[in-house]
This record gives structure tokens, sequence and C-alpha cells, in this order.
């Protein structure tokens, strides 16, 4: 499969599948948020619903994906899954890997060991603005990682380095996926770089597209998910995906 061929699109698949066919040293920027593995909570926090906060999406699996694999297989995989990024990126390109530490039965999973065996750069902190818990066995959380893993060559763009390490931004506030990251987020990453184009092997709901068409760079999205595939579509052509209208097409390879 050569890259131009998948340029711009929404690829409907299994992430890898999908980039096992792509050819080596193929795309600059890697942005990425793969699914956290929620499902295996001991804390109760998605065993207890309440009703202020439930989100059924999440307690389902993501449409077809059950986000509930025992940990040592969760690492595997998603190793499995940046080395394949890691073979896509070019020479000067760059990996932005956004997960989050989770602390079950006792026991911190630091996802760190996912990306020990790659060239990791720096470790940003992303602080999501404000937050709510309605367990009283522990505080707030409002942060997550996200992995800067890179190229020898990679390079911010002048004045990007100006940024701290710590990046205060508000989650998003109309988006259905029960996952999203922010466009903001999307933003400052594909904006601090001169990539051209940008891979999101867990496509979700777009954003890194919509990124990617305002900084006007090019994409490619994978996501696994047919209904995201067509939330993707309908965001990236400006329409409302829950309206009556029929469902976007996208890509299946």
């Amino acid at each position: 499969m050569k890259i131009q061929d998948v340029l711009n699109s929404v690829i409907h698949g299994d992430c890898l599948t999908i980039m096992k066919q792509l050819p080596d040293e193929s795309v600059d920027l890697v942005v990425t948020s793969p699914p956290y593995n929620l499902l295996t909570s001991t804390g109760g926090g998605l065993k207890r619903p309440v009703k202020k906060w439930w989100n059924p999406p999440l307690h389902n699996g993501y449409d077809g994906y059950s986000d509930n694999l025992p940990y040592p297989k969760y690492v595997e995989w998603q190793k499995e899954c940046v080395k394949e990024m890691f073979r896509l990126i070019k020479p000067d390109g760059a990996i932005f890997y956004n997960n989050k530490n989770r602390i079950q039965g006792g026991l911190l999973e630091d996802r760190g060991i996912i990306v020990k065996d790659f060239p990791l750069r720096q470790v940003i902190t992303w602080k999501k603005a404000g937050g709510i818990t309605y367990n009283d066995t522990y505080y707030v959380t409002t942060t997550e990682q996200i992995y800067m893993i890179v190229k020898p060559k990679f390079k911010l763009i002048k004045k990007a380095n100006m940024l701290t390490d710590v990046w205060e931004l508000t989650q998003e506030r109309n988006n259905p996926h029960p996952a999203q990251f922010p466009v903001e987020l999307s933003d400052r990453i594909i904006q601090s770089t001169n990539a051209q184009i940008i891979l999101d092997p867990f496509g979700g709901s777009g954003t890194t597209a919509i990124s990617a068409i305002k900084a006007g760079r090019k994409y490619v999205l994978i996501e696994q998910s047919k209904k995201y595939c067509e939330m993707a579509t309908a965001r990236i052509n400006g329409k409302d995906w829950r309206n009556e209208d029929p469902p976007y097409a996208c890509d299946l390879f």
C-alpha cells in the first residue's frame, strides 16, 4: 500500500493490520491516544455507575473493542503498535503517544513500560482544566502523559520549545466519543512541527485530522469502529454525525 493512496483518508480496520501494509518512513508525525484498558478497573469507578456521569460507551467498550485486556496483554499489544508507528516515521519524525498511568489493585500500571525500548525524548504532562469525582476514596485525577518518541533528526519549529512540559488544556465538552482528546491538544502538537503527513492509528472521532486540516497538513486515520469512522468523516466534512443523514463513507482495506 502506497502512502499516497491513503492520504486524507479515514481507514476502517485494525491499526496493526493497516500499519503493517504501509511503507517504512512514510509519515512525518504520529499523534495518537489508544484505549486505556479502563474496564480492568479495580477501584469501582466504572463498576458502580453514578447517574450524573455514567458513560455507557465506556462501560460497554469502544463499539466492538472491550477495553478489558489482562495488563500484560495490553502492554504487549501497545508495544507492538508503537513499534509499527516508529517504523513508519521518517528520520526526522516523532510520535506523540498519549496514555494514562493507572493504579490497579494497589499497584502502579506505569505506561512508561510500553515505550521504554524506544528513544524517548520527553514526557509531557497534560493537565486537564477541572474535573469531578463521586468516589470518596481518592482525589480527582486530572493528569495524563504524552510520551514524545523521536528519531534523531526531529526538531520542533522555532519558538515551540518555549512551551513548558506541562500543558493545561480543557477537555472536549461537546464531543460524543467516550474518550476524546481536545482539538487544542492535537493543534499544539502539529503546529509545533513541520510535519506534512500525520498518522493517527487510533483515529476515534477524527480530532487529529481536524487539527491537520487546520494546519494545512495531510492526515491518515485508522479506526477499528465503523461507527467512529463515520463520526470522524462527518466531522472532517463539517457535518453533525448525530443527525439523520446517511452514514458517511470511510475506506475499508
